[in-house]
């Protein structure tokens, strides 16, 4: 058993505590900022079936609170939720079998593109949206559970086909339910459960009650899609460094080579939070300098 003065045991409670606010505020986002950041100390075998385990317990509660939009998102979301079996049953027999740091470059590599993706605001509206949500489905069933992330490409998509704020977050919650607790099922009978799952749950659970609560209260107060914004950032940045380190351990590319991703991670992200900030200031700009109507136009 770790102490708690172990970085590891440091790193894993300061980012789940961070995770869970973000979560708690944004309805997703608690797996893709605590995996890039807990990889760098465990590998994914160690790490998924504790956060699996509790993710069952977050969505739970994110689909509870979101639970009156379901009537109108329930029927859009099916066929994705038919994708999801076979995903989590290919993903999960991968990570039972697949070499850790194999494993650990699939997570950072897959994730990275969809992060940057998503921050670029990229738009393109699917006609075909039921045809598309079953191999879409199980796609991101893979990539759950091998990874226990699966935000940033759910976002993605409900982003693209409008779905409004509370119609996305009860829609998020749905599939993340369903994704996590098949893969807490398939995790079971693969027995990838040992005797750190618990010992690791033990250090989450408390930054989860924590942070969620905290989340939910932080939104009211925060531009959502500023902090929304500035966590891609945090977990790109993240990702990047995650990547260059595990091409070092693969022995693909040598040091300082390998750095080469992170600083082309910082560069194209951070031409994007200057594009998204330059543009958030026009519009503020343009709100403060249109002319108000006058008190008789507004009456009448």
């Amino acid at each position: 058993m770790e102490t708690f003065l172990d970085p590891a045991v440091i790193t894993l409670v300061l980012i789940t505590f961070f995770a869970a606010t973000v979560n708690g505020a944004l309805g997703y986002g608690f797996s893709s900022l605590t995996v890039p950041v807990a990889l760098l100390f465990y590998t994914n075998r160690v790490l998924n079936p504790a956060l699996v385990f509790l993710e069952v317990i977050i969505n739970s509660y994110v689909l509870m609170m979101n639970r009156q939009s379901l009537p109108q998102v329930w029927r859009r979301v099916l066929p994705m939720l038919a994708g999801l079996i076979p995903g989590v049953l290919i993903g999960s027999y991968a990570l039972a079998v697949v070499h850790p740091g194999r494993i650990k470059f699939f997570t950072y590599a897959v994730i990275l593109p969809f992060i940057l993706i998503q921050a670029a605001g990229f738009r393109r509206y699917i006609k075909a949206e039921r045809a598309v949500s079953v191999p879409f489905g199980a796609g991101v069933g893979i990539l759950y559970s091998i990874t226990t992330i699966s935000g940033p490409p759910l976002a993605l998509l409900f982003n693209n086909q409008g779905y409004v704020k509370e119609e996305f977050r009860a829609g998020l919650a749905l599939v993340r339910i369903t994704e996590s607790s098949l893969t807490a099922l398939a995790y079971y009978f693969l027995g990838l459960y040992s005797s750190a799952t618990p010992q690791l749950m033990l250090l989450i659970v408390p930054s989860v009650i924590l942070g969620v609560p905290l989340g939910i209260a932080l939104l009211r107060r925060v531009a959502a899609e500023t902090f929304r914004r500035l966590c891609m950032s945090f977990d790109a940045w993240v990702v990047g460094f995650g990547l260059s380190r595990t091409l070092i351990e693969l022995g693909v590319l040598a040091s300082p080579q390998a750095y080469s991703v992170l600083a082309a991670t910082f560069v194209v992200d951070g031409w994007l939070l200057f594009r998204y900030f330059g543009k958030a200031r026009k519009q503020h700009t343009a709100v403060l300098t249109s002319p108000r109507p006058s008190t008789t136009e507004y009456a009448s």
